[in-house]
């Protein structure tokens, strides 16, 4: 990072030292006054970063938080109740979990007490990665907003260059039209 260009970037720009801003800002001068880009994107930081545990913690939230899921773990329910109960005896199947399913009960447990924490892993994995990405959007932003003051100040300083022209041409032409003047 060049210190004194992002330094004189604060005062020019935003009227302040740089010491006197907070890290992100410091950063983002630092950035715009070498010329470099942003990082990786929140995904990217956030695949660089996947550990073993965190791909199968957000495969599980996204096959437990589907309607295929859903549907599928209801037919398996009813399957279970239909085995379980009275209607199939005539068949020769006798239930191995008759009504009130406390085995079921039980699986459903197991079930819940496991598939809860690795979906809550992977929405603090989905917290984490929103945090990264609201962070890159506000350093977008903020170097956006910057470009936008150099650009007009660099187009007010040419604006003020070019009257101060048409002035001086004024002044000689006007002075060789009008010898009172």
């Amino acid at each position: 990072m060049n210190a004194r260009t992002a330094e004189e970037l604060a005062q020019e720009l935003l009227g302040r030292k740089l010491t006197e801003l907070g890290p992100e800002e410091q950063a983002v001068l630092g950035r715009v006054a070498g010329g470099t880009y942003i990082g990786p994107d929140a995904d990217e930081a956030a695949q660089m970063r996947m550990t073993f545990g965190d791909r199968l913690a957000d495969r599980v939230a996204a096959v437990g938080g589907s309607w295929g899921f859903i549907i599928f773990f209801g037919i398996v329910l009813f399957g279970w109740m239909l085995i379980n109960s009275e209607v199939l005896v005539d068949l020769g199947i006798k239930p191995f979990d008759a009504y009130p399913y406390i085995f079921l009960n039980l699986m459903l447990s197991m079930l819940a007490a496991i598939q809860a924490p690795v979906i809550m892993m992977s929405q603090n994995r989905q917290a984490s990665k929103d945090r990264v990405a609201a962070q890159h959007d506000y350093e977008v932003n903020l170097r956006t907003q910057l470009e936008i003051l150099r650009l007009s100040r660099r187009v007010d300083r040419m604006g003020h260059a070019l009257l101060d022209r048409l002035e001086a041409i004024e002044r000689t032409v006007g002075g060789a039209e009008n010898p009172t003047r």
